[in-house]
């Protein structure tokens, strides 16, 4: 162990304070024909170039205001007020000011700043009552109800322990929360207290999730209450036999470690079940789930009649979701529907119970794209809403009392999303965004409007009340960011590359300002190539794309390519990657490559690459195995050996480690660093908790092992997106410099 830790020493360089020393702001050059040059030093400082968005946007429970915070100054003298815009005029009124605000949750004397009654802070989190006289507000260790008419509030929880997945129940009576890793109640009426559930502890969790299902699974709670708010239903998560990963303090002088349950590929996953617990008392009881416990509980949901449950039942390869009813009095299941699939099975949260308590919407990708469908709980199909050669992407709202449903897809474009509605019939088929790029709505729940988040590859996002039928009512925020026009921006071009075996593959370039076809420029391509994701889009790029555009300035082309395994273009195109991860990636990014050679303008010998997380996975691939091509790399966050990272994303896709040995070691780029020919620059956040850092010190030993160099920089307690700004700064001031000398 001692050689290898001075051998890491070696070639590992430990950020410290000294780093911003080498890097000052006036080391890039400031201006470019035409405008100001951008640094990394602005891009990654406050205020953002990205501008910024209003923060608390929530409906009222009638659908007829939309109320946000609104911030007014800066730094210090920052004040946050609460406002309501009218959902048909679109006029703004003052609901909550700044002081009022900053006085509504209680002083928590266990923090420092706020001990002497300073540091006060307006909560930050907050849901509207269900009759809309009054909020609730949120702080980490506290709950506080405000009545809006008489602006009066009082205290409803206050103590020292985190306060989590905070719900008001249907009836208004009482507000739920998870603390100490328990279920929890308290009455409004008399601020009395009580456990729902009892024995929760950091391995048994009771109506908390762990780490590992919000992950991969993207599952928001793990407890529903019923309709008629008698009953909640919650998952028990038994972690006592899932591994624990140290994320050790290196920069502590003892060393300190937390443990973290982190269930790895081929390892013992946490067993959940379902309860049902009776606010009238009694000892809560069980869903029948099946015998077999090695499985995925996903998704729960309640019947109209508050006397079933929706289970949705994964298995462990995620090849098979079956869609379980249960009657909540004796626990038992029946089968209502089944979806299989010889690769995997995407879940989904589209699945919607009508009123009539006799019709479900459910959305499958059996076709090879995602579409709804329409169910009576017999599990007998009784329409399809929409089909085509596109996704929808999720389900958004579904007006009864119109018959309308409305959903996000990408059915102008991959590159784009927007809003649409179909009646529950299939019929009328509308789309409701007009403007080209991405659009996220969010519907009131009277579906008479909806607010939209709108952005574009040359606008930031900009927010905007709607009409339910697309018609404009407001601007909420332009958020119409002027600094940003002061730099020369390159327009971001978007194209099709043809793969080797015949498919279009779309991909974008950028451009330096000063481009002359007549040149040779180097080349830098960004990648992620990973499932649930696209690089190329048309959307804004935040300060990823700002970090282009500043490498363009410096004269060199950007080009991203999504290969097949990545999002967008249905579950046909993402499933090349199965049992074998990173071989059809790189070979459609080396055709995107071949694509460039083509150019008379290109530099095909000065080509580097890219990428984060799975982009990082990916980065390394090019490099060991497509040196020949790529003579640069930068790998951030990378996963090396998928043996060490979690199950249910890596078993997914490669399925068990104990049936894919080959597999698993042919995806790992540590089979084939020794292949390593160009310069490679590997960051790494210590703290990360999702790809651990055992991940780069794996392949630094097998690099060691071939006696090859690659820079690192290490980061000390980061975690996974090493995102906090001074650290960031550093990171990418290297980066840049990295590639300007090498590439």
């Amino acid at each position: 162990m001692g050689s290898r830790r001075c051998s890491f020493l070696t070639i590992c360089h430990l950020i410290a304070l000294m780093l911003l020393a080498w890097f000052a702001p006036g080391a890039w050059a400031q201006t470019v024909a035409g405008g100001k040059a951008l640094t990394v030093e602005r891009i990654y400082s406050s205020p953002s170039l990205s501008g910024r968005l209003t923060r608390g946007l929530t409906w009222t429970p009638d659908g007829k205001q939309l109320s946000f915070f609104e911030t007014k100054g800066s730094g210090k003298e920052a004040k946050t007020e609460l406002w309501v815009m009218d959902a048909t005029s679109g006029e703004r009124r003052l609901l909550v000011a700044a002081d009022q605000l900053e006085s509504i949750l209680p002083v928590d004397t266990s923090r420092p700043t706020q001990a002497t009654g300073l540091g006060r802070r307006a909560p930050s989190e907050y849901q509207w009552m269900p009759d809309g006289a009054s909020i609730l507000f949120q702080g980490p260790t506290a709950l506080a109800w405000l009545d809006v008419k008489s602006q009066t509030g009082r205290t409803l929880v206050a103590g020292k322990a985190t306060l989590a997945d905070v719900k008001i129940s249907p009836d208004r009576r009482n507000v739920s929360f998870v603390r100490d890793h328990n279920l929890w109640l308290v009455n409004l009426a008399d601020g009395k207290e009580r456990a729902i559930t009892e024995g929760g502890t950091e391995e048994i969790r009771k109506g908390e999730l762990d780490w590992v299902y919000p992950e991969e699974l993207e599952i928001k709670t793990a407890y529903w209450w019923s309709p008629d708010s008698s009953a909640i239903a919650y998952l028990q998560m038994d972690e006592r036999k899932v591994s624990q990963y140290p994320l050790v303090d290196f920069s502590s002088p003892s060393g300190e470690a937390e443990m973290e349950r982190y269930p790895t590929a081929g390892g013992a996953n946490p067993v959940v079940r379902v309860f049902v617990a009776l606010l009238s008392g009694g000892k809560p009881h069980a869903v029948d789930t099946a015998a077999e416990t090695d499985i995925y509980i996903p998704r729960v949901n309640w019947l109209p009649d508050s006397k079933h449950l929706a289970v949705q039942r994964l298995n462990r390869t995620q090849t098979m979701l079956d869609l379980l009813f249960a009657d909540t009095v004796t626990g038992k299941t029946r089968t209502a529907l089944s979806e299989n699939d010889p690769n995997w099975i995407n879940v989904s949260d589209d699945l919607y119970f009508l009123k009539d308590g006799r019709r479900f919407l459910w959305s499958s990708e059996r076709s090879g794209h995602r579409h709804f469908y329409l169910y009576d709980l017999e599990g007998k199909q009784l329409a399809q809403l929409t089909k085509g050669d596109w996704d929808v992407s999720s389900l958004d709202a579904v007006d009864e009392s119109k018959g309308f449903v409305y959903f996000t897809a990408a059915e102008k474009s991959p590159l784009e999303r927007h809003l649409y509605r179909v009646g529950i019939d299939g019929t009328g088929f509308t789309r409701l965004t007009k403007d080209e790029g991405t659009h996220t709505a969010v519907l009131a729940p009277n579906a008479a409007a909806f607010y939209d988040t709108y952005s574009n590859t040359a606008t930031p996002p900009r927010q905007d009340l709607y009409r339910a039928d697309g018609s404009r009512i407001a601007t909420i925020n332009e958020n119409k960011v002027a600094e940003l026009a002061d730099y020369r921006l390159s327009s971001m071009e978007i194209l099709t590359v043809k793969s080797r075996d015949g498919v279009q593959l779309n991909a974008s370039i950028i451009k330096p300002p000063e481009f002359n076809p007549q040149k040779k420029y180097p080349v830098l391509v960004y990648t992620y190539g990973g499932p649930h994701a696209q690089v190329v889009r048309n959307a804004w790029g935040g300060a990823n794309f700002l970090w282009h555009q500043l490498m363009a300035q410096k004269g060199y082309i950007i080009f991203s390519l999504d290969n097949r395994g990545s999002a967008g273009r249905g579950h046909a195109f993402e499933t090349p990657l199965h049992f074998r991860m990173g071989a059809q990636e790189l070979s459609d990014q080396r055709d995107g490559v071949e694509y460039l050679k083509s150019l008379p303008y290109v530099d095909a010998n000065r080509i580097g690459i890219w990428g984060w997380s799975y982009g990082g996975h990916m980065t390394l691939h090019a490099m060991f195995e497509a040196g020949d091509v790529f003579k640069v790399g930068f790998a951030g966050g990378p996963v090396t050996d998928w043996r060490y990272y979690d199950s249910i994303y890596t078993e997914r896709y490669l399925g068990l480690p104990q049936k894919n040995e080959k597999g698993y070691q042919d995806s790992s780029p540590v089979k084939y660093a020794s292949q390593l020919k160009g310069k490679l620059l590997i960051a790494h956040g210590t703290g990360d908790d999702n790809v651990h850092f055992a991940n780069t010190l794996s392949v630094i030993n097998d690099l060691i092992a071939a006696g090859k160099y690659v820079e690192v920089l290490a980061f000390p307690g980061r975690g996974h997106g090493v995102s906090d700004p001074p650290a960031r700064r550093v990171l990418m001031q290297r980066v840049t410099q990295f590639f300007l000398d090498n590439l």
